[in-house]
């Protein structure tokens, strides 16, 4: 696996993880990473999240998942901008996820946040990925 896209990686394991039915997923440690889980965990996506590390000793972000009467609470995790194309949104056009039940996660000057969160800041970013 190329790690050109950390943060598709990541979405990856997570989205793995819930259709295996697992309770933790690991992910290797980076800021970026913990901002966005920081997110789903504000947004009730995710129990949570602790640092860790792997078997060579290096840190890991270990991603406490969480299921609603058995099923992933998270349903759909996109990602939006990519490395090689990547997608920056003023705040007015940060788009919506299904009607304001998901969520969008912004990169943005003021942190990572969620797109209302953006909104309430009034600043825009590059969108990282979406969360239903």
């Amino acid at each position: 696996m190329s790690m050109n896209d950390p943060i598709a990686d990541m979405l990856t394991r997570i989205r793995n993880a819930g259709l295996r039915g697992k309770s933790t997923v690991s992910t290797p440690a980076s800021k970026l990473r913990a901002w966005v889980l920081d997110v789903l965990a504000d947004e009730g996506y995710i129990r949570g999240y602790e640092s860790g590390t792997d078997e060579r000793g290096h840190p890991t972000l270990e991603i406490a998942l969480k299921y609603y009467e058995g099923t992933p609470v998270i349903r759909e995790l996109k990602r939006v901008s990519k490395p090689g194309r990547r997608v920056y949104m003023g705040v007015k056009d940060i788009p919506q996820v299904r009607q304001g039940l998901g969520v969008s996660i912004v990169s943005t000057p003021k942190g990572v946040m969620s797109d209302a969160a953006a909104r309430a800041a009034n600043v825009g970013g590059e969108v990282l990925c979406t969360v239903f």
